[in-house]
């Protein structure tokens, strides 16, 4: 049982499933809203079974992957895909595993979510792939988990509505805003080992100019999200939200760059959620 726990413990750190928190309640902002209210334990079944699966593959992948960049990094020396915990051969089945259980349940989900569940995979998967030549890579990251909310429209009404698309697009700046903020961390390694980010070809300052321009597309597209989804006070009051949390984060980054991972995680982790519920709140009222 020990040895199980011990597992279970390797894998969690292994794709960090407490950043789950970022995707997760754009999902279901998006079936909320497309339902117009409660879509059913089905689909909420089914989408956190969809969202589990699909982010498990891609991080799985992307450790599998850099098992040769993280064991020169200082910050991610000690992951189970560098130190021995986990096998690639482990992660490798992990990753398959994932992989078909998220085509597995988009089947059962509807026929459109069935037949985008493996391009799905193949954008989530490339960001792996992309920082290894592209600086883009941040916005691929940002697409992988902007796409979040069309595949939680599609869940519900088999569609894909122009409001789901301003949502993803705010997701996907939001995302990319605050990966070029965590990146100022590694901007010495990316330049040792010749990685292409944003932070390593533009440096620090305009980085986190960049960043601010994404963010203020983030709250101008959910501004949008919420003409064109036809709501209520609440909506516009989770906006308003953000844009404050955003500037918050970028001002504590400003200050103080060791408290990077404090605008990471604590900052976007209760954005996502605040957004949920204002939503939440919008439908009831």
């Amino acid at each position: 049982m020990k040895k199980i726990t011990t597992l279970l413990n390797d894998f969690n750190e292994l794709v960090m499933f407490k950043h789950s928190i970022f995707s997760l309640p754009f999902i279901f902002i998006a079936m909320i809203v497309a339902a117009n209210g409660w879509f059913g334990f089905k689909l909420l079944f089914l989408g956190i079974l969809a969202a589990l699966t699909a982010r498990n593959f891609a991080m799985g992948f992307n450790r599998f992957l850099d098992r040769d960049i993280d064991a020169l990094n200082p910050r991610t020396i000690n992951r189970p895909n560098v130190d021995g915990r986990i096998s690639p051969l482990a992660m490798f089945a992990f990753v398959v595993l994932n992989a078909i259980g998220f085509v597995l349940v988009a089947y059962f989900v509807n026929d459109l979510a069935f037949y985008l569940s493996v391009p799905i995979l193949i954008i989530i998967g490339s960001y792996s792939f992309f920082k290894r030549f592209s600086y883009l890579a941040h916005i691929i990251l940002g697409i992988s988990l902007g796409l979040a909310p069309i595949a939680g429209v599609v869940a519900v009404s088999q569609t894909i509505t122009l409001w789901s698309i301003f949502l993803s697009l705010g997701v996907m700046f939001w995302v990319a805003g605050f990966d070029l903020l965590y990146s100022l961390q590694d901007i010495e390694v990316d330049k040792k080992l010749k990685l292409h980010s944003i932070p390593s070809k533009f440096g620090v300052e305009k980085t986190m100019q960049i960043s601010k321009v994404f963010h203020a597309l983030t709250v101008l597209f959910w501004l949008l999200f919420a003409l064109t989804s036809q709501s209520g006070l609440f909506i516009y009051a989770a906006v308003l939200l953000s844009a404050v949390m955003l500037s918050a984060e970028h001002y504590i980054v400003n200050k103080d760059f060791s408290k990077i991972d404090k605008a990471f995680f604590t900052i976007n982790g209760y954005l996502g959620i605040l957004f949920f519920v204002l939503v939440i709140l919008d439908i009831i009222f």
